[in-house]
This record gives C-alpha cells, sequence and structure tokens, in this order.
C-alpha cells in the first residue's frame, strides 16, 4: 500500500465517491482541505456549523447522492443540530469533526464535551477514528449506512480538535472506492410478486383509493412510474412536502398536500378514502395532522425500502418492502387498466374547484400590501421551467406547499424538515449540486435573519442564488397563539412576534449581492427576470400584508 497521510486519503475517498463540494467552518483538517483543492473540489468555509450542514442537506437532496461537511471539535455539537434537518428529510449527509485527544478526555479540556449523544440522535453511524489507518473503513461504511435503505446522515470523529490525529498523520494506506454507494439508492430490491398482487387485489376491490407519495418516490426518482400507475389505475395522487414535485399541479388525478401543512380539501379527501396507499412515506405527524388524518380504522397499503416504516403508524392490509421505482414498475407490468371510478373521481376532482375556488379571493388579490398567496401566484406563473425551489419552514413551508405550483416537469422542490432559518444555506448548497439550474429560496424575514451572513458566503463562493423574502415584519403566525395568552392585542403581546420593519435589499448590496424591493404582484415578474439573469446572489425583498396568516389545518370532526 502506497504511504500518504490521512488528509490525502480522506481527500481522495471523498472524490472518488464523486463529492463536488465541502461545506465546513474552520478550523478543520486543512490538509484534507488542501488535498482537496488538488482534486478540484470547491471548499465553501461558511459562518456556522449549522448553515455549513443545511447547505450538504440541500447538496445530497438535490443530487441525490452523499454529501460532506465538517466543524472543529468545538463546533462539532453545532454541526449535530444543524443535521437534525438532515435526519428528518432522509439525507445521506457525511459528518467529519475534530475530537479532543484521547488522552484529554473526562479532563475538562477546554472547549470539550461529549459527542457521542448529540450525534447518535441524528444519525445512523457514528465512529471514532483515532488513527489513520482505520479512516479507510470507517470512510467506506459511513458512505454504506448514509445511502443504504432510509437514506441518512453519519459521522466521523477524528482525533485531534482539528482532526489532526488522522490527518496530519502519514501511513501506508489504500484509497477504496465503493462506486455502488455513490447514489441514491445504492439497491433496487423489488417487493415479493404475492405481496404485489395483494396490494392490487386491494386496489382493485376498494370504491374511493388514494395513493400519498411521500419522499421515497422522490430519493427513488420514481415520478414517471408514480404517474403512470395513478393513470393506470385510476387513482388520485396526494403528496407530502417532500414529494411535491412527483405529481403534476395540473393533473386531473391531484389533490395536493394534506396533513397540517395543507389545503383542507387534501384533508377531505384523504378522509373520505376508503383504501390508501402510501408511497414511500413515514406517516408522519406533519402528513397526518398529528395521526388525525386519515382515521386510524382506515385500511393501508404501504410501500417502503425500509421494513422498519410499514405498518409504523398505521395497521396495514398490505406491505410492500422494496424500492419505489423498482416495485411500481412491477406492479405496472403486473397490472391490468382499471376503469375509471367516475363518481369519486368527481367528488374529488370538485373538492378540488372548491378550494381553488375559496382560495382565490387572497390567490388574486390586488390589495397592498401584497398577501403571500398573491406572491405564490406570481412566483408558479414566472419560476423557469428547470428552477429548484427551495422552502423554508413555518409559513413558507405553508405556502409554498399549498399555494405555489409547480407547472413544469423540469422544476424541483425542497423543503426545510424543521429548523428554521434553514432556506439560505440550503438553496446555497442545492445551487452548488445544481449550478447550471436556477435556484430560488422562499424564505421569511423570520428566516432569512438566523443565517443572513451565508449571504457573504455566497458572494465570496460566485453561488448565485435568488432568496425570496416574504417580508411582513413579524413572526406572524405565533400572532393568534400569543394574543390568545394575552387575551388580544397589546403592547406586551406585540413584542413576541413582531420585528422592526427591515429593508433587506438594501442589507443585500451591502454583502455585494444585487437586492430588490417588491411592492407589488405587477413588479414579481420583471423583479425575478432581472434576477435569474444577475451574475451574483440576489435578494428580494418582497413588502407583504402582516395578517396574511394562513389558515389552520381542516381536521375530522
Amino acid at each position: 500500500m502506497p504511504r500518504m497521510t490521512g488528509g490525502k486519503l480522506l481527500a481522495d475517498t471523498v472524490h472518488g465517491y464523486g463529492v463536488t463540494h465541502v461545506f465546513f467552518m474552520p478550523y478543520i483538517a486543512p490538509r484534507a482541505l488542501m488535498e482537496m483543492e488538488y482534486l478540484g473540489i470547491k471548499r465553501v468555509q461558511t459562518h456556522g456549523e449549522k448553515a455549513a450542514a443545511y447547505m450538504a442537506d440541500a447538496y445530497a437532496r438535490v443530487k441525490r447522492a452523499p454529501a460532506l461537511c465538517m466543524a472543529q471539535s468545538v463546533g462539532a455539537v453545532n454541526l449535530a443540530a444543524g443535521l437534525q434537518d438532515a435526519w428528518l428529510s432522509c439525507s445521506p449527509v457525511v459528518a467529519i469533526t475534530g475530537r479532543e485527544w484521547q488522552g484529554h478526555q473526562l479532563r475538562h479540556a477546554y472547549q470539550e464535551v461529549d459527542h457521542m449523544a448529540p450525534f447518535s440522535a441524528v444519525t445512523d453511524y457514528s465512529a471514532y477514528v483515532a488513527r489513520p489507518e482505520e479512516l479507510s473503513h470507517h470512510l467506506r461504511q459511513a458512505f454504506r449506512a448514509a445511502t443504504s435503505g432510509t437514506p441518512r446522515p453519519t459521522h466521523l470523529d477524528l482525533q485531534g480538535i482539528d482532526g489532526g490525529g488522522v490527518v496530519n498523520v502519514e501511513a501506508e494506506l489504500e484509497v477504496v472506492i465503493e462506486e455502488q454507494f455513490a447514489a441514491l439508492p445504492p439497491f433496487r430490491p423489488v417487493a415479493d410478486q404475492e405481496s404485489i398482487d395483494e396490494a392490487l387485489k386491494l386496489l382493485a376491490a376498494a370504491e374511493r383509493p388514494l395513493i400519498v407519495a411521500g419522499g421515497g418516490v422522490t430519493s427513488s426518482d420514481a415520478r414517471s412510474e408514480l404517474i403512470a400507475l395513478a393513470e393506470k389505475l385510476s387513482i388520485p395522487v396526494a403528496t407530502a412536502l417532500n414529494a411535491k414535485a412527483m405529481f403534476p399541479a395540473d393533473h386531473p388525478l391531484a389533490v395536493g398536500l394534506p396533513g397540517s401543512y395543507s389545503r383542507a380539501s387534501s384533508n377531505q379527501i384523504v378522509c373520505e378514502a376508503d383504501l390508501l396507499f402510501y408511497i414511500g412515506s413515514h406517516t408522519g405527524g406533519q402528513l397526518t395532522n398529528n395521526y388525525t388524518i386519515p382515521p386510524p380504522c382506515v385500511a393501508v397499503i404501504q410501500l417502503d425500502i425500509n421494513p422498519e416504516e410499514i405498518g409504523r403508524n398505521y395497521a396495514i392490509s398490505a406491505g410492500l418492502q422494496g424500492d419505489v421505482r423498482a416495485t411500481l414498475r412491477q406492479m405496472l407490468a403486473t397490472v391490468e387498466a382499471a376503469a375509471p371510478r367516475e363518481s369519486w373521481l368527481a367528488w374529488v376532482q370538485d373538492r378540488v374547484a372548491a378550494w381553488w375556488q375559496e382560495a382565490d379571493e387572497h390567490y388574486s388579490s390586488d390589495s397592498l400590501p401584497m398577501r403571500p398567496e398573491r406572491l405564490c401566484k406570481e412566483l408558479s406563473e414566472n419560476l423557469p421551467a428547470d428552477a429548484i425551489l427551495v422552502s423554508d419552514t413555518g409559513h413558507s413551508g405553508v405556502w409554498t406547499g399549498t399555494m405555489l405550483d409547480l407547472r413544469h416537469p423540469g422544476q424541483s422542490f425542497i423543503r426545510c424538515s424543521g429548523s428554521l432559518g434553514w432556506g439560505l444555506p440550503a438553496a446555497m448548497g442545492a445551487k452548488c449540486a445544481a449550478p447550471d439550474r436556477p435556484v430560488l429560496c422562499f424564505t421569511g424575514d423570520g428566516g432569512i435573519w438566523y443565517h443572513i451572513a451565508e449571504l457573504e458566503t455566497a458572494v465570496r463562493c460566485g453561488i448565485n442564488t435568488v432568496t425570496v423574502v416574504n417580508n411582513n415584519h413579524s413572526l406572524n403566525q405565533e400572532r393568534d397563539g400569543v394574543e390568545a395568552i394575552y387575551g388580544g392585542t397589546t403592547t406586551g403581546s406585540d413584542e413576541l412576534w413582531l420585528f422592526d420593519d427591515v429593508d433587506f435589499a438594501a442589507i443585500a448590496k451591502s454583502f455585494g449581492c444585487l437586492g430588490l424591493t417588491v411592492s407589488e404582484p405587477s413588479e414579481i415578474g420583471s423583479a425575478l427576470e432581472r434576477a435569474f439573469a444577475a451574475d451574483r446572489p440576489v435578494v428580494i425583498d418582497v413588502k407583504t400584508a402582516v395578517d396574511g396568516i394562513a389558515p389552520r389545518a381542516w381536521a375530522p370532526g
């Protein structure tokens, strides 16, 4: 075996797995970063560990491949906190941290806390690496664990606060690349034919079946197969946020988004179905509006690559363990086309149409300050055909999920799975994964404040994203809860959700970005055209109504 440093082994290995960018907060493994430069890997130095993790999360989801983020010992727990979103969104992020020397452990070393517990909560695999001779084995396992089954983050803790006990030491080392684990999914198992036949039998017998597509459809790249199965069996399709781009918004079988970030009509349709086919979905609390939608007695079929997820939240009538795309293809090859369920489809389409008719009051409103629903309408009409839409959480997730339609098959959507403020750095990670595609971040003023310093990173690294700020100078999603406690509007209640009105366009310009201000709906199209043509990062500050608050999710009873 050749002699090399652990840093060269690390760089050569991640390069072999196709990693094109590393997101990091210094001071971590500078020898490895130097070797990465020689290999052409772009090094994105951030202003915070969480931002580095968020960038890696979005990079991995857009590329459908492993991503890399790093931080030194004192920032390791911050990096772990940032991996929460990658864990919740099933994203194959490999995280590397430094760790105080073993001889300093349990002795109150400066700035050191235990890394094991924080990373065990947000990774599928976490290992301590003491010597460079151990690195190759653990790197291979980190990539295998990150991509296999349900994708999840993994973590390697290298000896030395900057990992120097591993990356700076020379030894006889071998670079081993297992190319199968360089993209999602590494395996495409097909559910057994007996289970497929049982599922198809149940679908054929149902009067009011409904498909609910989850993030597994996205990670399996099964959009075409989902559409084909729905059309062949004449079954309406609802999509989780993580599968928003997997079914055409204007398709006659499209139901929209159910759950807590939802359309009322979607929740009503889920509750009216007599059989639900969950495809690549964890049936989690957001999708089911805290397990109230559908009712617990409904018949359920569930397809997932991870058998542990099948039946976790709803008792199943049939379970299919397999890769989504491969299994849907087998179902398509097995089943005959079904006759249209005309009365069920008519009822579904009537519910969807009635919801849109009611929503149009704000969706087409010319009132000023602008309604966020109208902002979504303008974005739907003006997003480039190959755009990647990146959504923050909270109201951003509600608005983009329910009101912002993707109207072209080449458009993509990724969203925050937990942490407000994820959107801005995540959009940067998405742009690194797909540099030739336009990337738009939808966030609010409450969201952009978290990591606004990363605008400097975007300018410095030439990561030209477009960020639309739904600027109502508030966290207005909190208003009703706060005022209910106070018994009405008071100065004290306002302090808990209102901000001062700030000019984000001016702030963006101070970082070297292009900053634009929009006050009227008619200005959005030209602002987006200018933004996507710019050769630098852009922030569009859209002044919106503070009373633009999403309605509560519909629930039965």
